[in-house]
């Protein structure tokens, strides 16, 4: 189910309805941020609440350390998606903005937890910091329920085989190209979706067709080549792929472009918009002499990734996909 969005506090005080709300910024929405929304459901559903997320865009540090953004895991889009997919039911995506930044944490209880979100129990995890300077705590955020009259609660870290279910170390392993311990960590494979665009028409000529994607700006690109799968939103149709994600070095590209070459027939229509979800790391990406040696590593490439579909046949593998 979709949830109701917001996407201002005016809009927010005239129908956001009595909330167990979870706040974060919740990219990737990993294994962390799903316990924190179970919680949050059960929450609601004792009280009769609804189970609601407060999350922020664009991310903070965008405004209070610019230098220190990171690319994210997953657009808004397909966290909101995500959300829903999960239970939650109403969420507000709060314009950060300088202003915001500057609340003390009484003001941000006070302005957006209570007049606008009408929160009765706020669930985030115990590292949670809010208001100016980071000044909010657990501890200030308690205080000022027993004050206002909510109920806080608060969840320890997720931790799976020894290592801390954050989203910063998600990104680590996709830009190490380890997809299946981010894969753990998010529960599904990490994927990138968008439009299908046309290509430069070198590729089809010199080496093998590909479908290419169109990235979003600012999502994570983790550049190299690899084992994916990729899927059709629209028709749920799938395709066992190998995928360049670069700037095509061979081709002199310098845009970052996402080309998937279909391990099996295409069958019928070219999809309008695809989701390529990132399986394993085969190898970084390079510049060849000329296409034919590009089109010889592209085969021994395709002779790999069908050595790992063939082995996932036989295993049981992780969900899929959002839909």
């Amino acid at each position: 189910m979709t949830p109701t969005v917001f996407h201002s506090l005016d809009e927010a005080k005239l129908r956001f309805e009595p909330s167990a709300l979870a706040i974060g910024n919740l990219d990737g929405v990993h294994i962390g941020h799903q316990a924190l929304l179970r919680r949050t459901l059960a929450a609601a559903a004792e009280r009769d609440f609804q189970p609601s997320v407060l999350t922020f865009h664009p991310h903070p540090t965008a405004v209070t350390a610019p230098e220190r953004t990171p690319d994210l895991i997953t657009t808004l889009e397909e966290k909101l998606r995500i959300l829903g997919s999960l239970g939650v039911r109403q969420v507000m995506v709060l314009p950060f903005t300088a202003e915001i930044a500057g609340m003390n944490p009484e003001e941000f209880v006070s302005q957006i937890l209570l007049d606008a979100l009408k929160t009765r129990i706020v669930l985030v995890g115990e590292n949670f910091r809010f208001g100016h300077k980071q000044a909010g705590t657990p501890e200030v955020l308690e205080d000022l329920g027993y004050q206002f009259g909510f109920d806080s609660q608060f969840l320890h870290p997720i931790t799976l085989r020894g290592e801390v279910a954050s989203s910063s170390v998600v990104r680590q392993h996709l830009h190490t190209g380890n997809m299946s311990r981010a894969a753990r960590l998010l529960n599904r494979w990490f994927f990138v979706e968008g439009p299908v665009v046309s290509g430069h028409g070198v590729g089809a000529k010199q080496t093998v067709p590909t479908l290419n994607l169109l990235p979003a700006p600012g999502q994570i690109l983790p550049r190299a080549v690899y084992v994916t799968e990729t899927w059709d939103p629209t028709t749920r149709r799938r395709w066992p792929s190998i995928t360049n994600a670069g700037v095509r070095p061979t081709f002199g590209g310098e845009d970052l472009t996402i080309e998937t070459y279909l391990l099996s027939p295409l069958e019928g229509r070219t999809p309008e918009r695809i989701q390529v979800q990132f399986h394993r790391f085969i190898r970084a990406e390079q510049q060849f002499p000329d296409p034919a040696a590009l089109k010889e590593q592209i085969l021994r490439d395709v002779a790999r990734a069908q050595t790992y579909w063939r082995r996932m046949s036989r295993v049981p593998n992780l969900t899929p996909s959002l839909y």
